[in-house]
């Protein structure tokens, strides 16, 4: 008898182990319908002095089920609040276009932090593997100074490409950083798979090659940036007329950043142009290209022409032919004409991978509206 009533409760255990790992199980994979009562999932929280904003749903694309995996390729985006709708549709366009696992570091003002999360949430980007973190202005509060041009390239979200060590500590390997003006067409992977040569700390696409040496306005050298009569600029042993290089797209193995303090670097220019011009006044203007110019002068590779293709946004006429369009593998709005803007070129190109914001907020602008 006793020996009877062991075997039932062994067997009463075993069934509520079995329907209390089944809870949990649904518990954690389908988050949206079961309320979080035992308030395990991560949160948002905009209050550290580097929030952890971790994504709520840890899922990755390809049905991987690690979100830690070291094939996962990590892509770092910024933007404020104004440019918010590029960045959902760059992160869109790589979503489409990539077989690969892909994390999203995404880096946004505070303002902007609840907008894009329910963007996100509430739409199919749901289903990719993100992190939001509020970028913390006061780590560039008082080291920026934008002489004439384009004062908005002044705004503390453009150089949040300095702090991406700082603001994810967890990457340690390469890393591709790409602004909100861009569209991806091919396979992240592919940039990402960019060769970094020995002693050199990342990867840009020159000025000085193929159809962007065609469209631009400048001579594509370091003398359209800086300013070679500053004595600190002479020390660097710059040629003024080295080729210049876009820092929108660039993939750098945030090691080897680490090792060379290339954050510092970057800050002693800032800092060094707010007491003194080193840059600005150029034709090429001044924000935060010179820095990583400066810092990073013989020591990149490049990358593929096609992996940015820029220039669209310096004028509101096609500046490439559609066939071209087609062909390049990512495409950068860099310039004043944005293509959610009401002009500006290859907008039906960009439209196809806007998602609208759920909560209004941001509206592409046409000609018709």
């Amino acid at each position: 008898m006793i020996f009877e009533m062991g075997i039932l409760s062994t067997k009463r255990v075993g069934c509520l182990l079995t329907l209390f790992w089944l809870g949990m199980l649904c518990y954690i994979m389908f988050p949206e319908h079961i309320p979080d009562f035992l308030n395990l999932r991560s949160k948002s929280s905009k209050n550290e002095q580097v929030p952890q904003v971790d994504s709520g749903l840890l899922r990755l694309q390809s049905g991987l089920s690690f979100v830690n995996n070291s094939n996962v390729i990590p892509v770092v985006i910024a933007s404020d609040r104004k440019n918010l709708g590029g960045l959902v549709a760059l992160v869109n366009s790589i979503a489409s276009h990539t077989k690969s696992p892909v994390k999203f570091y995404l880096v946004v003002d505070e303002e902007s932090h609840d907008q894009l999360k329910l963007w996100l949430m509430k739409t199919k980007l749901k289903i990719i593997n993100f992190v939001i973190k509020v970028f913390p202005e006061e780590w560039v509060e008082g080291k920026i100074k934008v002489r004439g041009g384009r004062q908005e390239l002044g705004s503390p979200l453009n150089f949040a490409r300095y702090y991406i060590p700082q603001m994810f500590p967890e990457i340690k390997g390469k890393v591709v950083y790409l602004d909100n003006d861009c569209i991806v067409q091919g396979d992240i992977k592919e940039l990402y798979d960019t060769k970094i040569a020995h002693k050199h700390l990342a990867a840009f696409s020159e000025d000085c090659r193929g159809m962007n040496k065609r469209l631009s306005r400048l001579s594509n050298v370091y003398a359209e940036f800086l300013d070679f009569k500053n004595v600190h600029v002479q020390k660097m042993k710059i040629k003024p007329t080295a080729c210049s290089f876009n820092t929108g797209v660039f993939v750098a193995n945030m090691s080897d950043w680490r090792k060379h303090n290339v954050t510092a670097q970057l800050e002693y220019w800032m800092k060094l142009n707010t007491a003194e011009e080193v840059y600005g006044n150029e034709k090429g203007g001044g924000s935060s290209q010179p820095p990583m110019m400066i810092v990073f002068y013989e020591k990149y590779s490049t990358i593929d022409p096609l992996w940015h293709v820029r220039y669209l946004g310096w004028s509101s006429g096609t500046s490439y032919s559609n066939a071209f369009i087609q062909k390049a593998r990512l495409l950068h709005w860099n310039g004043q004409f944005k293509p959610w803007g009401r002009i500006g070129q290859h907008q039906d190109v960009w439209s196809k991978y806007f998602i609208p914001d759920p909560t209004n907020q941001f509206k592409p602008i046409r000609r018709n509206s």
